[in-house]
């Protein structure tokens, strides 16, 4: 099968610029390469400096696909995302020369790509509407007497599956766990996956993330906050939710200092660093090589890849 790298992992891993490494390693055999973002905020115009997305000077002339290319304003889905990344992987593969490197952090994108998509009919409104009424509890307590195996899979406080499973219940009358064992366009039977997942030590993982929001400060994260604000957009949109933009909204409205929302998105940077790395230590497949530090190896890791 043709080749696909997958180099992930949380927050701050160093995973972009290792996928330019080894884009740029593929070149120097004589082959081409194409990095293609999978995750959830850099997909977002409106989120360069939020998102930490590569620059073009990052980008080092190597071709980059789906970063920045949605606008904030719309919802942009798992199978969304999964099936515009197989229009650009699969006519990739069909050039033998070409090697396209998927990077990123959010498992939901990486699963949906390989794994494939549940093919989950439309939720009807109404339904939506009355089950996000309720609370985590009551949606808990719901979804337990009505769909007992799924209620098993989640935490008691894990309210985004918690909603999901319940209204897919309610609106189809089938388990979400019934819709998951149907998987449609798994890529994972069309490629070879050479993966590497980046678990770097946490304190220094931790460390990075401290720094990392600092620097956006610095790079100009308040203007861009100023931006996405006038365009007045609905506050459940994702790109409104993301890490930073809620903390700096506050600063702006004078709800609290700079400071404060300094250390709140620190803070929130390293939970959703904390989450990621738990989901890459125990999520993808066994096989696949968890690396315990900022430093890689491509010719230990990617040998295949880099034969000529």
């Amino acid at each position: 099968m043709p080749p696909l790298a997958l180099i992930a992992g949380p927050t701050a891993s160093g995973k972009s610029q290792c996928a330019i490494d080894l884009a740029l390693a593929l070149i120097a055999k004589g082959r081409k390469a194409v990095v293609i973002n999978a995750d959830s905020a850099q997909v977002y115009r409106d989120l360069a400096v939020l998102s930490a997305r590569p620059t073009a000077l990052d980008m080092r002339g190597i071709k980059h696909r789906l970063f920045g290319e949605q606008d904030g304003g719309q919802v942009y889905s798992a199978a969304v995302w999964a099936a515009a990344a197989r229009r650009i992987i699969l006519p990739a593969v069909l050039d033998h020369d070409t090697v396209p490197i998927l990077v990123g952090g959010s498992g939901l994108y990486i699963r949906a790509l390989l794994d494939g998509i549940a093919p989950i009919p439309r939720i009807e409104p109404a339904i939506r509407d009355e089950v996000r009424a309720l609370s985590v509890a009551q949606a808990y307590t719901a979804l337990t007497n009505r769909d007992p195996p799924a209620a098993q899979r989640f935490h008691p406080n894990d309210a985004a599956r918690i909603y999901r499973a319940l209204e897919v219940e309610r609106s189809t009358g089938y388990s979400i766990n019934y819709w998951q064992s149907i998987r449609r366009h798994r890529l994972a039977d069309e490629v070879a996956i050479h993966a590497a997942i980046l678990l770097p030590d946490r304190d220094a993982l931790y460390e990075r993330c401290d720094q990392r929001f600092a620097a956006m400060l610095e790079r100009g994260a308040i203007p861009e906050v100023e931006a996405l604000l006038a365009r007045n957009l609905d506050p459940a949109l994702p790109v409104m939710r993301a890490i930073g933009v809620r903390e700096i909204a506050g600063y702006l409205r004078g709800e609290w200092s700079l400071a404060e929302a300094e250390a709140m998105a620190t803070q929130a940077t390293r939970n959703y660093a904390k989450r990621q790395y738990t989901w890459f230590r125990r999520q993808p497949p066994a096989h696949w090589p968890r690396i315990e530090s900022f430093n890689i190896d491509l010719g230990d890791h990617f040998e295949i890849l880099l034969r000529k």
